[in-house]
C-alpha cells in the first residue's frame, strides 16, 4: 500500500480516542502510511475548545508527514471546477484532498459520504481491508 490521505473526520476520532481509530491509526503513523494536509489541521485548530487542544493539535501537527506544495489550493479549484465537485456537494478543501490522494496515488480515510460517493471504493480507505 502506498499511503493513506487522512481526513478531518477521522483525526476527529482519533483524537476523541475513539478505538475503531486510534489502533489503525497508530499503525498507520507507525509505518509510515498516514498522510495529510496542513489545511486538515487548520480545521482541527479552528474546533479546537481550548488551549490544550490547539497545543496537542500543534504538536502531533509538527511531526505529520504533510503532502502540501505550492499552488495546491488553486490547483484544486481548477479540478474542482472541471470535475463539477460542488455538484457533488465537494467543497475546495475535499478537493485538495482528492487531488493529493490521486496526485500521489493514495487511498482517503474519511467519514464524508460526500467524498465517499465522488471517490468509489477504488480511492476509499477502509480498515476492514487494511486490517482484516
Amino acid at each position: 500500500m502506498n499511503g493513506v490521505l487522512v481526513d478531518t473526520s477521522v483525526w476527529i476520532e482519533y483524537f476523541r480516542g475513539n478505538p475503531d481509530f486510534i489502533n489503525p491509526g497508530l499503525q498507520l503513523i507507525e509505518e509510515g502510511n498516514a498522510y495529510s494536509l496542513e489545511v486538515v489541521f487548520a480545521e482541527l485548530a479552528q474546533g479546537a475548545k481550548h488551549k490544550k487542544e490547539v497545543t496537542f493539535i500543534m504538536e502531533f501537527f509538527s511531526n505529520m508527514k504533510l503532502l502540501d506544495y505550492p499552488g495546491l489550493t488553486f490547483s484544486a479549484g481548477i479540478y474542482s471546477q472541471e470535475n463539477k465537485l460542488i455538484h457533488h456537494g465537494v467543497g475546495l478543501i475535499d478537493a485538495m484532498i482528492i487531488l493529493c490522494a490521486k496526485t500521489y496515488d493514495l487511498k482517503i480515510w474519511t467519514l464524508d459520504n460526500k467524498i465517499k460517493r465522488y471517490i468509489g471504493y477504488d480511492m476509499n480507505f477502509s480498515t476492514k481491508d487494511y486490517f482484516g
